[in-house]
């Protein structure tokens, strides 16, 4: 690799992989620091929980569509059950996502919950059942992308097998089919 090289070039969405870090390191970072600087809980919450909704909409609705071509969300049906709803790209468009923006999507969206955990851990050794509130809510953001992704590549990969397992029976039937139909 040439020195000289830029990191960035290594991604092939740059921006989307800038957005996708900042709202999640804008998130934490404000919570740490700003008990440092702030007195008042009521901006702390606010801010800290606009920022992880802020972050929760990037990475539903445009990096997760960009860095690793799946979206996920959720409807309520006629019936009044929750029902998810999953889209893909299909196997080629997929196989050609680079890597390095996979990479960061998937590491950053764990590594975010890991982070909001710790802080959860902290917030109940020091008893401070606000502020548990607070990361209560950027937690319960973040699984939930977590949760959703996660379902979305399971199911990718359920109707790529689909797929396959089709165009193998439907191939398997025609050679069947040009057998008998040559005596």
């Amino acid at each position: 690799m040439d020195p000289n090289q830029s990191v960035v070039e290594n991604y092939a969405n740059p921006r989307t992989c800038f957005f996708h870090v900042l709202f999640k390191a804008a998130a934490l970072a404000f919570y740490i620091l700003s008990a440092l600087f702030i007195d008042n809980f009521v901006i702390i919450f606010v801010v800290t929980v606009l920022l992880a909704a802020l972050d929760f909409w990037v990475v539903k609705n445009v990096s997760g569509r960009i860095l690793v071509g799946m979206r996920w969300w959720n409807e309520i049906n006629d019936l009044g059950e929750s029902v998810w709803k999953f889209e893909c790209l299909d196997q080629e468009s997929l196989a050609r996502m680079n890597k390095k923006d996979s990479w960061l999507f998937w590491w950053t969206l764990y590594l975010a919950a890991v982070l909001w955990i710790m802080l959860a851990i902290f917030s109940l050794i020091r008893l401070q059942a606000d502020y548990l509130l607070v990361v209560g809510v950027c937690l319960t953001l973040s699984i939930a992308n977590i949760v959703g992704f996660t379902k979305c590549k399971k199911d990718a990969k359920k109707q790529i097998q689909q797929f396959a397992s089709q165009t193998i029976a439907s191939r398997f039937s025609s050679t069947l089919q040009s057998a008998f139909s040559v005596v």
